[in-house]
């Protein structure tokens, strides 16, 4: 090969490099937190009462939240005002067909929940105190419910889809 030759592959070799150090600048691009999994929380309704357990969500770290395997690794809290995605497991322990009545800063009716039968209900529900009563079982005492302003980042979580 002669010099010419070792020019252009010299030439080529540079136009590499600056070409690879081009592309390895410093980008900056801030990742959204991820997204807290829904919380689960579980409805009773008898006769005479209505139990939830646990009456108060997004108060602060939630230990029952994360799966096992991550239990003891820390929940980067979220900044944010957005609502908590709350999954409720409803038992109705009656012998009345019914709907679930959340009532708050956001009114959330359940579809139906059978006699001696159970279902569940996803909605997003925002900071603030909550009423959970049964449609059409009046003697059974509401609920209260409450939705702190505390949020958290699933991004500890593996496993997660």
């Amino acid at each position: 090969m002669g010099v010419g030759g070792g020019r252009i592959v010299a030439g080529g070799c540079a136009l590499v490099l600056a070409l690879a150090a081009a592309g390895c600048g410093t980008e900056e691009s801030a990742n959204e937190p991820r997204p807290q999994p829904p919380t689960r929380v579980s409805v009773t309704i008898t006769p005479k009462s209505i139990t939830v357990q646990p009456a108060r969500i997004a108060i602060g770290p939630e230990p029952t939240q994360q799966i096992p395997q991550n239990q003891h690794a820390g929940q980067p809290p979220v900044r944010s005002n957005e609502p908590v995605d709350v999954i409720f497991v409803a038992a109705n322990l009656t012998d009345f067909d019914s709907k679930l009545e959340i009532r708050g800063p956001k009114n959330v009716p359940s579809g139906a929940l059978v006699a001696n039968g159970n279902g569940s209900l996803q909605t997003s529900l925002p900071t603030g105190v909550y009423r959970l009563s049964a449609a059409d079982i009046p003697a059974a005492k509401p609920a209260r419910f409450t939705v702190g302003p505390y949020r958290t980042s699933s991004q500890n979580d593996v496993l997660l889809p």
